[in-house]
């Protein structure tokens, strides 16, 4: 049975009030909702209440063509207005340690996806079981793919472990709705952020000192921003997206023609293209007099945009969907937690910001669609740091993810 509304037009409708109804209330004066939000970020709601519509079936991510619209046009669009006014020289004064936590959650992944196989095999070894491109490791293996890279990685492990395409399936479930799971949390502990940095005994100055830049610059050139100015953001927003898919036809094929081999690090994938593209022609025009179009709202725009892209990845979530296949949720979820705790242990240990825990988690799990996303619930002029890790998450994926399934084979009972 399809989804109750499957008229795109109407479902974006329904998405953009959505939004508008948790902006209206997050910055209500009324106390019921202050009290509300001070427990749940705004951010949150915008990705959890679509998927309750999905998993009702009053909408469906999966029929809906707008999470592609808005990955391969908003997406880009805004990481050109995110970046437009990026304070580079402070991302670089961030230090070592956002370097140290994305690696950390690398390693979690790989070593987690065996530890969760062994300790499912444990107490209930049929979970973990199958034969030939059946066999739970093989689908396990495109899952790391997935949660170090990106699409282009996991479909690469798919192939060099010859995962069945039904497993493969369920394997997507297991990929999307636990890593969007996760995701909630980091976007919960975002809105918590101070309290997070306390328990961690995190300096989290440099942070401090970049956004409070970047909050005095918005400040020193804001104005009212007219016709002309709202064309121009969108003219470059957009003008850069359409280079960076212009640039992506040529160069995805080119390189899958003449060196094959640099698929291993999504360098044949177009959208890895695009994200470059757009990322380093935000990060040119920064240095640009183009910059000064921040103070018309270039970054809120960018922030729309991922607010929508926010609502998109929402609506592919299934709640429902877990009890199909509670077995492989549980291995998905232990490995998630081993993830988790290594990070948590690395944080504690080098007194990282939660920032970095969040953004260096995520880059691995979530890639580059929703690293920015909770790069930016920080701020908006963070959203550049978690792109760059994503980036190295794809060009790591494939050996990663590797080495883990091989692992995972060996471990197999």
């Amino acid at each position: 049975m399809g989804p109750l509304i499957t008229n795109d037009a109407v479902v974006l409708a329904i998405l953009l009030v959505i939004l508008s109804v948790v902006f209206i209330t997050a910055n209500s004066e009324r106390k019921g909702f202050k009290s509300f939000y001070k427990y749940v970020p705004s951010l949150l709601l915008c990705y959890f209440v679509p998927s309750i519509f999905n998993s009702l079936g009053i909408i469906s991510g999966e029929d809906s063509k707008l999470y592609f619209i808005a990955s391969r046009f908003l997406l880009p669009a805004s990481l050109v207005l995110l970046t437009l006014s990026i304070d580079l020289k402070g991302i670089i004064q961030l230090g070592p340690k956002a370097i140290i936590m994305f690696l950390s959650g690398t390693v979690g992944i790989v070593i987690g996806g065996p530890i969760a196989i062994l300790i499912t095999s444990s107490f209930a070894p049929e979970i973990v079981g199958g034969v030939g491109p059946d066999a739970v490791w093989r689908g396990l293996a495109t899952v790391a793919g997935s949660w170090i890279g990106g699409g282009a990685n996991q479909t690469a492990m798919k192939e060099v472990f010859n995962c069945g395409d039904n497993l493969f399936s369920a394997m997507i479930a297991v990929d999307v709705i636990v890593a969007n799971i996760w995701m909630a949390f980091l976007l919960y502990g975002a809105g918590r952020q101070r309290a997070m940095d306390k328990w961690l005994k995190a300096d989290s100055s440099a942070i401090d000192v970049l956004r409070k830049n970047m909050e005095e610059y918005q400040s020193s050139i804001a104005r009212i921003p007219d016709l002309n100015n709202l064309m121009k953001i969108m003219a470059i927003g957009f003008g850069v997206t359409g280079l960076a898919h212009l640039g992506a036809d040529y160069i995805a094929p080119a390189i899958a023609e003449h060196a094959p081999g640099l698929s291993k690090f999504s360098l044949t994938s177009g959208f890895f293209w695009i994200v470059v593209i757009a990322t380093t022609g935000g990060l040119v025009l920064s240095f640009t007099k183009a910059r000064k179009l921040e103070g018309s709202g270039a970054s809120r725009m960018g922030s729309l945009f991922l607010y929508v892209l926010v609502a998109t990845i929402g609506m592919k979530m299934n709640l429902l969907a877990i009890f199909d296949n509670p077995g492989l949720f549980l291995i998905g979820g232990i490995w998630m937690s081993i993830h988790a705790i290594i990070l948590f242990v690395v944080a504690k240990v080098i007194k990282a910001p939660f920032f970095f825990f969040a953004v260096g988690s995520q880059a691995n799990v979530g890639g580059a669609a929703s690293a920015p996303i909770v790069a930016s619930a920080f701020h908006p002029s963070l959203a550049p740091v978690g792109v760059l890790l994503a980036v190295l998450g794809y060009a790591l994926g494939t050996y990663a993810a590797w080495i883990c399934g091989i692992i995972m084979q060996g471990v197999v009972p």
